[in-house]
C-alpha cells in the first residue's frame, strides 16, 4: 500500500508516519521509485501499536522506540512481550523501565499477597509499590487495612487476568497482541473502575436504601446479591 493508504487505515497522518521512518520507529517501505515506497500489514500493525503506546500507554517517541525494539527482539516469547508493553521487563539493554533510578524498594506487603496468592511475578512489577505505598496512606488515616484485607481484591484480579488473557490468546500476530494487550489494560481500567461504583451503588440500595429505587421490604434480593 502507499503512504497514504497507510495514513488512512491506521488513522495516522502521512506527516506523523514519515516522523516515525526518520525516528527509526517504523521499519522503511519497499521503494518503487526514487521518493515512493510500498507498505505492507506490517507496517500498519506496528503502527497501531505506536499509537497504542505513545497516545494510551503515554510513552514518548525515544521510550516507544526502546519498547519497540525490545518488543521485536522478543516476538515468539509473549510473556516477555507483555512484559515488555506493560513496562515490567527492561526495555533497553538490562534495565527494566521500573529501574531507571537504581533498584525499586522492598514491598513486604505486596511480597507477602503474592506469596498467599500463588503468583509468579516479576520484583521490578511497579504494582508491588502501589500495593505498598497505598495500604500505608490508609492506615496514616486510620483505615485498619493490611495485605490481608487485599485478598478478595486479589482473587477477582486473578479471575479479571484470566479473562484478559483468554481473549489475547485468539490473536496469532505478535504486534497485534501486544497492540491489544495495551489498550486493554490502559483503557479499559477506568471502565473497570466504574463498573465497581455501578455496583457499590446497587448494592448500598439493596442494603440501606429507602427510596424510589429501593426494593420493598422483605422483597427477595435480584440475582446476583447472593
Amino acid at each position: 500500500m502507499r503512504i497514504s493508504e497507510l495514513s488512512r487505515l491506521s488513522g495516522v497522518s502521512n506527516a506523523t508516519i514519515k516522523y516515525y521512518l526518520r525516528e527509526g520507529l517504523l521499519p522503511p517501505g519497499r521503494a518503487t521509485a526514487a521518493t515512493q515506497a510500498e507498505y505492507d500489514e506490517s507496517h500498519l500493525r506496528r503502527l497501531r501499536l505506536i499509537r497504542a503506546l505513545t497516545g494510551v500507554r503515554g510513552l514518548s517517541v525515544a521510550s516507544a522506540k526502546q519498547v519497540l525494539d525490545a518488543s521485536s527482539a522478543h516476538q515468539t516469547d509473549t510473556h516477555r512481550l507483555l512484559g515488555i508493553v506493560f513496562g515490567i521487563w527492561p526495555s533497553e539493554a538490562g534495565r527494566p523501565e521500573t529501574q531507571a533510578d537504581g533498584p525499586p524498594e522492598p514491598s513486604p506487603e505486596a511480597a507477602a499477597l503474592v506469596e498467599a496468592m500463588g503468583w509468579s511475578v516479576s520484583d521490578y512489577n511497579p504494582a508491588r509499590q502501589v500495593i505498598d505505598q497505598t495500604l500505608r496512606t490508609l492506615r496514616s488515616l486510620g483505615i485498619d487495612y493490611d495485605w490481608q484485607t487485599l485478598l478478595p481484591y486479589a482473587e477477582l484480579a486473578a479471575r479479571t487476568a484470566r479473562h484478559d488473557l483468554d481473549r489475547l490468546d485468539t490473536i496469532t500476530d505478535p504486534l497485534e497482541k501486544a497492540e491489544q494487550a495495551v489498550l486493554l489494560t490502559f483503557l479499559l481500567e477506568p471502565a473497570l473502575m466504574a463498573l465497581r461504583r455501578l455496583a457499590q451503588e446497587d448494592e448500598s440500595i439493596v442494603r440501606y436504601g429507602d427510596g424510589p429505587d429501593a426494593p420493598p421490604a422483605g422483597e427477595a434480593r435480584p440475582p446476583g446479591h447472593e
